[in-house]
C-alpha cells in the first residue's frame, strides 16, 4: 500500500465525511465533467487520477449518478495509480434521456413485461462507446447493484474490453434468488416527491432501510448527497426505464459460466435489497471468482469499508497480468 493510501485508510476508519467537503468536491466535478458520444447517445463522465494510469471504470446502479461513487473513495484508487472513470448511465444525471420511450407501468417494470426502451446489453454497449471515446482498449470494471449487472453483461458481450470484473451487491438476474425483504422492496416503488427537501428526506428514509446496519448511519451525509443529486438532475421517468431494463434482461447465469476473467464478487451479509444469496450465486456462476461477504454491510458503501473494498478490488486487478478476458 502506498503511504498516501495508508494515511487515507487510517483517516476513513475513524472519521465521518464532512458535508461541506462533499459540496467542495462537487464543485470540483463541475470543472472536470465532460460528455462523450457513445452508442448513439451522450454519457456524462468524470476522470480522477493519472490520465496514463491503469483504467478503472466505475458503473453505478439504479437511480444513482456518478456522484454516488464518492470522490474520496475514487481517490483511494487514484493513489494506487488507477485512472478512475465514473459516469452517468443513460437516463440519469447529465447523460442522454430516452424521453421518446415514455414511462413503463408498474406491472411492466416489476415483471419485465412488454418491450423495454433498452436492456442491460444496450447499457453495456454504452460503456464500450465511452471506452472508445477515451481511447481505452481494456479496463478493470467495478459495478455496484445494477452497475454490477451492466459490468457482468459487458464482460459477457465484449470480453476483449475487460481486464477484470468486480460485481458489488449485485445479481445474475435469476428472479428466484436474492429477492428483497418486504420493506426494502417498497423502496423501489415509492412515488418520487417533487420538492427538493422531500426528495432528500425520502433518500434518507430509503437508506435507513437498505443501508448497512453494522456501521453508523450518517444521516447528514446521505441528505447532502441527495440534495446534490436532485440539483444535478431530478428525472423519475429514467429510473422506471432503468428498472424495466433490469427486469427485462433475463438470467445471465449460463453465460457467466463461460467467462474467463479474474472476477471478484462483493456482497454485504445484511443487504435487504439484493440478498446475499444473489452474490453467492454470481460467484458460483463465474469460474474462479472470489467471493467476499462483508459483515454488517447492506446495500450501500459505508466509508468505514472503503479501505477493505479498495484492497479487494486492487488485489483482483493484480490477478489480470497480461491476460485478456475471453469467452470460451
Amino acid at each position: 500500500m502506498a503511504p498516501g493510501a495508508a494515511r487515507s485508510a487510517k483517516w476513513l476508519s475513524s472519521a465521518p465525511v464532512a458535508t461541506f467537503e462533499i459540496e467542495d468536491l462537487l464543485a470540483g466535478l463541475a470543472e472536470r465533467e465532460r460528455l462523450a458520444p457513445a452508442n448513439g447517445i451522450e454519457l456524462a463522465y468524470d476522470q480522477i487520477g493519472d490520465p496514463d494510469g491503469t483504467p478503472l471504470l466505475m458503473i453505478m446502479g439504479l437511480a444513482t449518478q456518478l456522484i454516488h461513487w464518492d470522490e474520496r473513495f475514487c481517490r483511494l484508487f487514484a493513489e494506487r495509480g488507477y485512472r478512475v472513470i465514473r459516469f452517468d448511465n443513460r437516463d440519469i444525471g447529465h447523460s442522454t434521456k430516452i424521453e421518446q420511450a415514455g414511462s413503463p407501468g408498474t406491472a411492466r417494470m416489476l415483471f419485465g413485461l412488454g418491450e423495454p426502451a433498452y436492456k442491460l446489453s444496450d447499457m453495456a454497449l454504452d460503456t464500450v462507446g465511452l471506452l472508445d471515446h477515451l481511447g481505452i482498449d481494456r479496463a478493470h470494471l467495478v459495478g455496484a447493484s445494477m452497475g454490477g449487472m451492466i459490468a457482468q453483461t459487458l464482460a459477457i458481450d465484449h470480453p476483449e474490453r475487460v481486464r477484470t470484473l468486480t460485481s458489488i451487491m449485485s445479481t445474475t438476474g435469476n428472479r428466484r434468488l436474492g429477492l428483497p425483504r418486504l420493506r426494502a422492496f417498497g423502496t423501489l416503488f415509492a412515488k418520487p416527491p417533487r420538492s427538493r427537501e422531500a426528495y432528500a428526506k425520502q433518500a434518507v428514509k430509503t437508506f435507513k432501510v437498505i443501508g448497512s446496519p453494522g456501521y453508523p448511519f450518517d444521516e447528514e451525509r446521505f441528505r447532502v448527497m441527495a440534495l446534490a443529486a436532485y440539483d444535478r438532475c431530478f428525472y423519475p421517468p429514467g429510473v422506471s426505464r432503468q428498472l424495466h431494463a433490469i427486469n427485462s434482461s433475463g438470467d445471465s447465469t449460463r453465460r457467466l459460466r463461460k467467462l474467463r476473467v479474474p472476477a471478484l464478487v462483493i456482497h454485504g451479509d445484511s443487504d435487504s435489497l439484493i440478498r446475499p444469496s444473489a452474490g453467492r450465486a454470481t460467484a458460483r456462476a463465474i469460474p474462479g471468482a472470489r467471493l467476499r461477504v462483508l459483515e454488517g454491510m447492506g446495500h450501500d458503501l459505508p466509508p468505514q469499508l472503503w479501505p477493505t473494498l479498495v484492497e479487494e478490488i486492487d488485489a483482483n486487478a493484480a490477478r489480470a497480468g497480461d491476460t485478456v478476458a475471453a469467452v470460451g
